[in-house]
């Protein structure tokens, strides 16, 4: 694989291979509108009203959880990216030194995979946004032929800006926060001015549990984020700020807190936002034309980057996982995987939301087991020996026993068994699901995370490799 630097706009050929010391050229306040980008979806809108509609909270209940979710979730994808400045690598290749060169398969094929679903999710709801435009501009009425065709449309734009690198994510990034910021405020001004405020803040408060379970929900989105958090911050000098890391990432938030919220307010007098088929026909049905349509794609736009965010980091689980492809290309297996798996939830699935929900629980656990053991790892871990990372054979410093670290393995395996005892979702009920306050609050992602945390951080561990570059160079500020 080409260890060329991508220069403005250029393709970027480097693969999970270390970047240098000389080609790490990033500024820390872009990862601000990258994470700000990642949450440009009308999904949010849906979670909102599914707390107003099916928890049953109230307004000031939605503002807490759309507060702390976001505060939680971003705030560990923030903590797992100073990673990527220490070791200059992608997520699930900085894994290999915790997991060991075998051990990191197991993790590593789980969080493929499941990227495969949330890339699906957000193809298939920006085909419905897609669809939407037709309909209510040139009165085009959904057909199979045609839900295929914005499938198709919406992969292969976002293999397009995936493929070219890091570059064309920022660089996108960038324009579509400050349009999609812009329009909000126009949105929001409009919904302000026509809710019957009385009527959405008349309802009464929803069960604490609930709302407990409503920042699970919420929350899951950002988690997904944590293992690609690295691949998004390995081109920062070392000395960049950490503080600065974490703030920045929790950009998240800035959009997180209003969408959720407009979802809440919506769901007052559109109740059936909680639980439409198609989760983004209502939005021309509720806003005016010339607001609804460059709204929606502005919206289209914004889950195009998150799936081309999400296919830029595939690439390297893919890679990291054996995968012998150009990063470009190994994009392209989740793009195609995305278009298959779309046809099937937009043509056979009997409900949307539901699948999308259900899809949410179970990724945050997923998630959680990887980031409960690799973030007690960073505690002790300052640096990554960029050799070891990319020798996989029994030479490597990170080969352990037989490729694997017995204490990481075992620390996410019974974490992970451990969250999905306490896990409800349509798909799947643990044992332990009800008559505790774990599996009642919908905890199960929490009860992973700390449980895979303290298992590593008190199971005997190989000591870390010698011959590690130094944590820190002289400190510059790369903000």
């Amino acid at each position: 694989m080409s260890t060329a630097e991508p220069s403005d706009g250029a393709l970027e050929t480097r693969g999970i291979e270390p970047v240098p010391n000389s080609g790490r050229h990033a500024r820390t306040r872009d990862l601000f509108p990258t994470w700000v980008a990642a949450n440009i979806t009308v999904l949010l809108l849906t979670m909102g009203a599914t707390l107003a509609v099916s928890y049953g909270l109230a307004l000031w209940q939605s503002l807490v959880v759309a507060t702390v979710a976001p505060t939680v979730s971003y705030g560990l994808v923030g903590l797992i990216g100073i990673a990527g400045k220490r070791g200059g690598a992608p997520g699930m290749a900085l894994s290999r030194a915790v997991f060991g060169q075998r051990g990191n398969l197991l993790p590593g094929s789980l969080i493929w995979v499941s990227r495969w679903g949330w890339e699906t999710i957000n193809a298939v709801t920006g085909a419905y946004a897609l669809l939407t435009v037709l309909d209510i501009v040139f009165g085009i009425r959904s057909n199979t032929f045609l839900i295929l065709v914005t499938l198709l449309l919406f992969v292969a734009a976002t293999f397009a800006i995936s493929g070219f690198g890091i570059n064309a994510v920022h660089r996108c990034n960038r324009w579509a926060a400050c349009l999609f910021a812009a329009f909000s405020l126009l949105v929001l001004g409009r919904l302000a001015a026509m809710t019957d405020w009385a009527e959405v803040l008349r309802g009464p408060a929803g069960p604490t549990h609930l709302m407990i379970t409503g920042i699970g929900l919420i929350a899951a989105g950002g988690i997904s984020w944590a293992p690609s958090a690295p691949d998004f911050t390995r081109y920062l000098p070392r000395g960049a700020s950490s503080a600065a890391i974490v703030c920045c990432s929790l950009g998240g938030a800035v959009v997180v807190v209003p969408l959720t919220l407009m979802g809440a307010v919506m769901a007052v007098t559109t109740p059936d936002l909680a639980s439409a088929t198609d989760p983004v026909s209502f939005l021309g049905a509720v806003l005016p034309l010339w607001m609804a349509v460059p709204y929606l794609l502005i919206a289209l736009v914004g889950m195009v980057l998150i799936n081309a965010m999400s296919m830029y980091s595939a690439g390297f689980t893919a890679q990291s996982l054996g995968v012998r492809l150009p990063r470009p290309w190994a994009v392209a297996v989740n793009a195609v995987v995305s278009l298959l798996l779309g046809g099937v939830l937009m043509l056979v699935a009997p409900s949307f939301i539901g699948s999308f929900l259900a899809f949410l629980t179970l990724l945050a656990v997923t998630f959680s087991a990887w980031a409960g053991v690799f973030g007690a790892d960073m505690l002790r871990r300052p640096a990554y020996d960029a050799g070891a990372l990319l020798d996989t054979t029994r030479t490597s410093a990170y080969w352990y026993r037989g490729g694997f670290s017995p204490a990481a393995v075992t620390a996410w395996a019974i974490g992970l068994g451990c969250g999905l005892l306490f896990t409800t979702s349509d798909w799947f009920t643990g044992p332990l699901a009800t008559g505790n306050p774990v599996g009642a609050y919908g905890l199960g992602w929490a009860a992973t995370m700390v449980t895979s945390f303290l298992l590593y951080a008190v199971l005997p561990k190989p000591p870390v490799a010698p011959g590690a570059e130094p944590a820190e160079e002289p400190a510059t500020m790369a903000v």
